[in-house]
């Protein structure tokens, strides 16, 4: 190990248990939780594995008043729920490491979907969620009751083995946070009006918990110490200050942060630079002796070992960064930090949670296949019989391919058409906010030219005769998707008709550098993920006029999930872009475009000297067709030639496809039907 990074690797007192070093997996969710408890134990447990100190779970709800559904968060209900999550503490101790469970109650923002209990709030409000039900102010009653509900949680806590116990606060999705906030607070009792009072039920359910887990466990409050709203929240120079310094030696430890999730998660486009949270968090450690953790997206161990080093955090705290790899501690401490996968902040991981579905990462396709196909994210199986593979296309997929197929141990020949690699990764990469998105080619591209059994040929378009030429029997094709010139998308399934001559133009052209004529640019957004609002952004800078046109009802809605759909919109129109929303593109004239209103079909007029289309790619497929018929013992089609989706889901497919070669068939079925099956047998509830 360099003796720069020494101190990351120094043990920390966290209240009566020592963490091994100052590598902390901060709580995120796995959109596993209580549905798919080995799954999601088997995230946690990578991560000890891959040398993180502390490992934490996901928002875990104390009551059903608390329902989440249909989000699969963590439940500690009652004794039922305590074996799902024993199988997580039991994983991370077997590595060493220490297991945190984070306590919650939602307050407002659970809409009780499930349960069907009434939703709580400190006062009378509609529900965070756009659901019909309000949530109704609580009575003391309510409040006895929520502090019960907390320490039950906290012993059943204690007992499944946890090391630390959470009291959160934080995201402005906690009940505790909800009585900190004078917008959600409008009490006149003890628990109301000043900062002290508002202040109150926080400072009961740290004390509640404190008697409930005694000295066996430590005791942690996350916090979010500034809303981002300016003066109308929380700030972290005034009462966000004041709460930590009500608070200060409470807890044994503080997990600070900002938000909410969308500024706690912002994505790399809006904030590129990691530690970005610190100029809110800072304050922390000059307020409190106890230990301080804070996070911000770091990947650079010389950044991490900086903050511990000038005493801004005690902790590098880690959600996305332990994702992309479990084993970042483990490659800094064994001086392999060229082989960090680094995240690149797309929210891809976040965006399988806010779907409901088991979490996916764009740099780690093995994130969420721990458990339900064995997939290790350092490990791989040794090749078979066959000697050598050949990957066609240099793009994510195929390098993702061609990197594993090398690691087993095959001979690998990657051609790449182009004289760039990276493909789609490095054409979006140019774009505006993108950049950290050419991680996913930097990593893959640094491992293959250090290995003596790949091959690698730019500016080679293969036809079939020459791949038959290479005699190499087995070959994996990733030659991509075009996106389409005629506008068939989501919304028409036919070609928009095209009158006189128009400048019609698709984003691979953009992204090649062909420049639309002066004058206004309509974009067609029929894609409705995120590209053409980056697009648009692109073109506002470089001065064109931008009409944004699209049959969604805002701009980029697939962004609400990695959200960032309100800075989309908010920049196209502080940028000056004419925004139609729930309008269809009818037909491209000489000069002008027809824009039907997608409910009742009226249609306008708008000017402009060219169009870009954004709507949906053709899969490039001649290679492969060709081949087909040309004998080849292994012949695949991977990544968006195979079935075009976002950069993650190629390089999952490249990942998959170097791992299926030459396995049994039945074998690999078989994990993508491994489910966690609910137990249909009576058990009485024990209470």
């Amino acid at each position: 190990m360099d003796d720069r990074y020494a101190i990351l690797f120094e043990p920390v007192q966290i209240g009566p248990v020592t963490a091994r070093n100052r590598f902390y997996q901060v709580p995120h969710c796995t959109g596993m939780g209580h549905l798919h408890p080995r799954a999601d134990a088997g995230v946690r447990e990578m991560k000890a594995r891959g040398g993180w100190a502390v490992v934490s779970n996901q928002e875990t709800e104390i009551h059903p008043s608390s329902d989440l559904s249909p989000f699969p968060e963590g439940r500690l209900w009652d004794a039922r729920d305590i074996p799902a999550l024993r199988l997580m503490t039991d994983g991370a101790r077997k590595h060493g490491a220490l297991s945190a469970v984070e306590l919650v109650h939602n307050g407002y923002h659970a809409a009780n979907l499930g349960s069907r209990m009434p939703a709580f709030a400190p006062s009378e409000t509609s529900s965070h969620l756009l659901t019909p039900g309000q949530a109704r102010g609580m009575d003391k009653t309510d409040i006895r009751n929520l502090r019960r509900w907390f320490r039950d949680a906290a012993v059943r806590a204690r007992d499944a083995g946890f090391d630390i116990v959470y009291v959160y606060a934080g995201h402005r999705m906690t009940i505790l946070q909800h009585f900190l906030l004078s917008d959600c607070n409008q009490r006149t009792d003890e628990y109301g009006g000043a900062l002290e009072n508002r202040t109150r039920l926080l400072r009961e359910v740290l004390e509640d918990t404190r008697e409930a887990i005694g000295d066996t466990c430590a005791l942690a409050l996350r916090f979010a110490v500034d809303e981002m709203m300016g003066a109308d929240g929380m700030q972290a120079a005034e009462e966000g200050r004041a709460v930590v310094e009500l608070l200060a030696d409470l807890p044994d430890l503080w997990d600070v942060n900002v938000s909410d999730w969308s500024n706690d998660s912002a994505t790399s486009r809006f904030a590129p630079n990691e530690g970005y949270q610190l100029p809110y968090t800072d304050f922390v450690k000059q307020v409190t002796g106890k230990p301080v953790v804070g996070v911000g997206r770091f990947t650079s161990a010389d950044n991490m070992a900086a903050m511990v080093r000038k005493g801004r955090l005690d902790f590098i705290g880690a959600a996305r960064p332990s994702i992309a790899d479990p084993f970042l501690p483990n490659k800094i401490k064994e001086g392999r930090i060229d082989e960090i996968r680094e995240c690149i902040g797309c929210n891809i991981c976040v965006a399988s949670d806010n779907t409901g579905v088991p979490i996916r990462c764009t740099q780690n396709p093995t994130m969420g296949e721990e458990w339900r196909r064995g997939w290790h994210p350092e490990q791989i199986a040794p090749k078979g019989d066959a000697e050598a593979a050949l990957v066609v296309g240099g793009g994510p997929a195929g390098l993702e391919c061609a990197m594993q197929l090398a690691r087993r141990g095959y001979d690998v020949t990657l051609a790449e058409a182009r004289e760039e690699w990276g493909g789609r990764v490095s054409r979006e990469g140019a774009l505006p906010g993108l950049g950290n998105w050419r991680r996913v080619m930097d990593y893959r591209l640094h491992d293959l030219q250090q290995r003596p059994n790949v091959q690698m040929f730019r500016g080679s378009a293969l036809s079939a005769d020459e791949v038959l030429g290479l005699e190499i029997p087995n070959v994996f094709v990733a030659t991509g998707a075009t996106w389409r010139r005629d506008g068939i998308g989501r919304h028409a399934r036919r070609p928009i008709e095209q009158i006189g001559a128009m400048v019609v133009m698709t984003p691979d052209d953009i992204m090649t550098e062909i420049q639309p004529p002066p004058g206004r640019v309509l974009i067609y957004d029929d894609d409705q993920i995120y590209l053409a609002g980056v697009l648009a952004d692109y073109l506002l800078a470089a001065g064109h006029a931008v009409s944004f046109v699209t049959p969604a009802p805002i701009v980029s809605p697939w962004t609400e999930n990695t959200l960032e759909q309100t800075r989309i919109q908010r920049s196209l129109i502080e940028n000056g872009a004419d925004i139609h929303t729930n309008r269809a593109l009818s037909s491209i004239g000489p000069q002008t475009c027809r824009i039907a209103c997608t409910y009742s079909g009226r249609s306008e007029e708008v000017a402009c000297t060219s169009v870009l289309l954004v709507t949906e790619r053709t899969r490039n497929t001649t290679l492969f067709d060709a081949l087909q018929v040309r004998g080849l013992e292994t012949l695949q089609l991977i990544g968006d030639a195979s079935q075009p989706a976002l950069i993650a889901d190629a390089v999952y497919s490249g990942h998959s496809a170097a791992r299926a070669f030459q396995a049994d068939a039945a074998t690999i079925e078989a994990e993508f039907y491994r489910r966690e099956i609910i137990d249909l047998m009576e058990t009485p509830y024990a209470g």
